[in-house]
């Protein structure tokens, strides 16, 4: 759009070039004048012209500043949907606040989504946590920031074996869960704490584990 501005100098250059020529002739004639060579309505006829000349040229220098003035206007205008449209586009890129794996996906590439609708599950499983429950004559032995050992199945009848750290511990006991098998083990009151592993792929989501106090 701007490359549509007019050039003012270029635009009114042929009308310069003519009062440029009608001003040489106003003293060519003024000289003969004094010379009675040429007649006083000789002259007045050249100041006529260079004053129609001027005004053409003091016209075409106001549509031409109207003109250029709407095409700035336009322009700014058009910047400013430039703007919102690339606002709105760089709000179409979904970025994660940190790294992590993808557990779950709701949209497939190139399906319309809408506002509010998950698109993905994400999780940092670079380092995982470990849900374990002790009884209450071991919790004198646990305190947070504790270094434990973890063992996990290793599915050749052994066990994987690193290390992990106690981040949590609940101050108040609850029922063994449900996931232990038999009811006299699960009707033992036993608390709730949270250790975490540095993990290397070789953890995963829902894995069992045990550990073994340092």
């Amino acid at each position: 759009m701007l490359s549509k501005k007019p050039n003012l100098s270029v635009q009114i250059s042929a009308m310069q070039s003519q009062l440029a020529t009608a001003e040489n002739e106003k003293i060519r004639i003024s000289n003969l004048i004094k010379g009675d060579a040429a007649t006083p309505k000789q002259l007045d006829d050249i100041n006529a012209s260079i004053d129609v000349i001027k005004k053409q040229i003091e016209a075409q220098k106001s549509s031409l500043n109207i003109a250029i003035e709407g095409l700035g206007k336009d322009a700014s205008s058009m910047l400013v949907q430039i703007e919102q449209l690339n606002d709105q586009l760089a709000k179409c890129k979904i970025i994660n606040p940190k790294e992590g794996t993808v557990l779950t996906k709701y949209s497939e590439v190139n399906e319309m989504a809408a506002t509010g609708k998950a698109l993905y599950k994400i999780a940092d499983l670079s380092n995982i946590i470990l849900r374990v429950y002790i009884t209450g004559n071991q919790l004198p032995k646990i305190k947070l920031n504790q270094n434990v050992k973890v063992y996990t199945d290793d599915g050749n009848g052994k066990f994987n074996e690193t290390e992990g750290i106690i981040t949590w511990i609940n101050d108040k006991a609850e029922f063994t869960p449900k996931t232990i098998q038999t009811k006299d083990e699960r009707a033992n009151m036993v608390y709730a704490m949270k250790v975490k592993v540095k993990n290397e792929g070789t953890f995963k989501i829902g894995m069992y584990g045990e550990i073994k106090l340092q």
